[in-house]
């Protein structure tokens, strides 16, 4: 078989055009990615809900009304434990596997919502944001590659950005469910505590849902990974995937058995991959995404709007926004490409930010509601309309497949703290920049990183569009030791039109 007809080349997709289509009307790889992809809706509810439950937070506690620390490190407390949370996932996920790594998330999630809901002190909600914080990171690492690994490579980037969707799906949710508790007694424990009832909700699910095919494979469990395999492809793509599956352990077990975390910097290939992976993760935090979804109302309020009602209400069209243009990355990142997208994405990401830099530029101290007032909000809906389809999805859905099976765990776990160490950055030093040199220059020095983005993206990221797990391997080879593997240049596909 050459490797124009190999399953998920351009020339097998010509052979068989109904093949996508077909693989997204699986009911039982739906079934799969919708349950994962519920830890994406844990992550985005918990970045979404704090921002409307502090505001009662503050009521209830007078400590925490008066102190910005405390009010900092409530917000913050998840961001740290999803860093140690996503650290420690890659390791959970290559010695026990993505389910157990899965229903390990949900009880830690489901234990800090608890907290949250019955903390009787700021010190424990603390402490509560801290375990919804762990669970959230393993989450984070642990749901693209369970998705990417029963993912046939024709959809793998549609299926993996369903994920991502859920994590926009989760920030919509959250601000709506802010709204609806804010006459209910006891507010803020009701918003906080609603969170565990999708992480119980996914562990029972999950006890009905099979390890991922490819870690059943590497583990030497083979006939428990042909029978999940079974079930997503017919016949004779099964032979074609469990002999890709047979190569991939046999170049596996000439390496060493244990990986660990320096031997990602040891081997060439893997280190330009993690380059490219860990590199987008930090450019998609850097080009300030959360610091929109943050503080959308402060920067609509930046703008003139002084409504806290209106604020919020224009937050919640941006939250909609953003999920709207992911299923807008949905089907675009199987058709036009990752690298594609991602190029197109952080175009437009600066042409928005240059708006949104002029507007505070040009609003004069005192006014409100004005024109610049409604360009900066132009500004910021055209900043997610740019973002969500390309920029959202796109490091996720690469960092699930451009890693050798052996190092897909520990690699996706360091590249998922790379982007949550950035969050945590961006998230605790806007407000200070914006009050130190003006909100316009902010945007300006984001447009910035948008721009060093995209020369990275051009120079480290390949096209893995289409491309079996196998194929993306030779890549990485090809990135490192040149073109002699006795194959027409996979770095060159890529490129083509």
């Amino acid at each position: 078989m050459t490797l124009e007809t190999l399953p998920g080349s351009s020339g097998y997709l010509d052979l068989f055009p109904d093949r996508r289509m077909s693989y997204f009307s699986n009911p039982y790889v739906l079934r799969l990615t919708v349950i994962a992809g519920i830890g994406g809706l844990l992550f985005g509810y918990d970045t979404g809900v704090i921002s409307g439950a502090l505001l009662y937070i503050k009521d209830d506690f007078e400590v925490v009304n008066q102190s910005s620390f405390l009010q900092e490190t409530i917000v913050s407390m998840a961001l740290v434990g999803a860093i140690i949370g996503a650290a420690s996932g890659g390791w959970i996920n290559d010695a026990y596997g993505r389910k157990k790594a899965t229903l390990l998330a949900d009880v830690v999630f489901t234990a800090g919502a608890v907290v949250m809901a019955a903390a009787p002190d700021p010190y424990v909600l603390i402490l509560g944001r801290f375990f919804v914080g762990l669970g959230v990171g393993i989450a984070s690492v642990t749901a693209p590659v369970y998705i990417a690994e029963a993912s046939p490579s024709e959809v793998r980037g549609g299926l993996v950005s369903t994920n991502v969707l859920m994590i926009t799906g989760g920030q919509f949710l959250s601000y709506l469910v802010n709204l609806a508790f804010t006459e209910v007694r006891g507010t803020w424990r009701w918003m906080l505590g609603v969170s565990a009832i999708p992480a119980v909700i996914q562990f029972f699910l999950m006890l009905c849902m099979p390890e991922s095919p490819r870690w059943l494979f590497m583990k030497n469990e083979k006939d428990k990974a042909i029978v999940v395999l079974s079930r997503i492809y017919d016949i004779a793509r099964l032979e074609d995937e469990v002999d890709n599956l047979s190569a991939a352990e046999e170049e596996e077990r000439q390496r060493k058995k244990t990986v660990r975390y320096l031997d990602v910097f040891r081997t060439k290939e893997i280190r330009l991959a993690f380059l490219a992976g860990a590199g987008l993760q930090a450019f998609q935090q850097f080009t300030g995404i959360n610091t929109v979804m943050y503080y959308s109302p402060t920067i609509v309020q930046m703008a003139g709007f002084n409504s806290n009602k209106l604020a919020l209400l224009l937050s919640l069209i941006v939250a909609a926004m953003n999920a709207a243009g992911t299923i807008v990355g949905i089907y675009l990142i199987d058709h036009f490409g990752r690298k594609k997208l991602a190029l197109s994405s952080l175009s437009g990401v600066i042409m928005s930010l240059v708006i949104l830099a002029g507007a505070f530029f040009a609003e004069t101290p005192g006014s409100s509601n004005g024109i610049y007032g409604w360009l900066a909000v132009i500004g910021l809906a055209l900043y997610i309309a740019f973002f969500a389809p390309g920029m959202g999805p796109v490091p996720w859905t690469v960092n699930s497949e451009i890693y050798p099976e052996q190092y897909r765990g520990i690699c996706g776990g360091m590249s998922a703290t790379v982007n949550w160490i950035s969050n945590l950055i961006v998230a605790q030093t806007f407000l200070t920049i914006a009050e130190s040199v003006g909100a316009g220059v902010t945007f300006l020095i984001l447009a910035g990183i948008a721009l060093l983005a995209i020369v990275f993206v051009t120079v480290y990221v390949p096209e893995t569009k289409g491309l079996t797990f196998v194929e993306v391997e030779q890549i990485w080879k090809e990135k490192a030791y040149g073109s002699g593997y006795n194959t027409r240049s996979l770095l060159e596909q890529g490129n083509e039109p």
